[in-house]
């Protein structure tokens, strides 16, 4: 006589592998991997994109990268539309005036999925770790960023053109690093915490065309268009 008791008992002396029953509505879940918290510099950013429009309705967009370690803005990309060609635009320039993180938390929008971003982050040896869909909270850190981006700046500024936008978006970026304290940091800004671990030797590193390690100083920022 063949039940599930001796079945299972054959399954297991053979070294046979058996199928897991799960809930449909719990697959997910049961895949969920808690996501390290970064320990360093240039560990691990986020990034995703803000929505806005200009003084006489039309559409802007901002893309807007943090270090989830320093909680500092490293970037926001401004203009009417934003692509994945603009995002791997951004992260070379990323690239050479901070270097490059381990590892970038992303949802899963059309941008962000490219193919050319695909192909930007396997050249680069950059993990995508894309967030669950629908769940903010796989995120934490750019959402809050954005929380901040759009109460303190997007909703209290009128845009009249892109290059007002930039400006403005830049203006706003600067205050929050330099002057805004976080209790998360142990009350210093983003640019101070960053700048201690600079100085104790915590140093982040980003692979050059040659293949050498380069040690990511602290970079002026560059003349780049279009960007913030």
């Amino acid at each position: 006589m063949i039940n599930h008791k001796k079945s299972h008992r054959i399954y297991v002396e053979e070294g046979l592998n058996l199928r897991r029953k799960r809930p449909r509505r719990r697959v997910a879940a049961a895949h969920r991997v808690e996501k390290p918290q970064a320990s360093s510099l240039n560990e691990a950013w986020s990034m995703d994109f803000v929505s806005d429009e200009l003084f006489d309705g039309r559409s802007i967009r901002s893309l807007t990268v943090v270090d989830n370690f320093s909680r500092e803005s490293l970037a926001m990309t401004v203009d009417h539309r934003l692509n994945g060609h603009a995002v791997v635009a951004t992260m070379n320039y990323l690239k050479m005036s901070n270097g490059l993180p381990k590892r970038i938390q992303v949802d899963k929008g059309s941008e962000l999925i490219s193919k050319v971003l695909d192909k930007w982050a396997y050249e680069n040896h950059v993990t995508l770790d894309f967030s669950r869909p629908g769940t903010p909270t796989d995120n934490p850190f750019i959402e809050s960023f954005n929380g901040s981006f759009r109460d303190e700046c997007l909703n209290v500024h009128w845009f009249l053109s892109p290059e007002d936008a930039r400006d403005k978006i830049e203006l706003w970026r600067i205050d929050y690093n330099r002057y805004r304290p976080h209790s998360s940091l142990g009350d210093i800004t983003p640019e101070e915490f960053r700048d201690q671990h600079l100085e104790a030797g915590v140093f982040s590193f980003w692979v050059s065309e040659n293949g050498e390690g380069l040690i990511c100083q602290k970079a002026p920022l560059l003349d780049c268009p279009n960007f913030r």
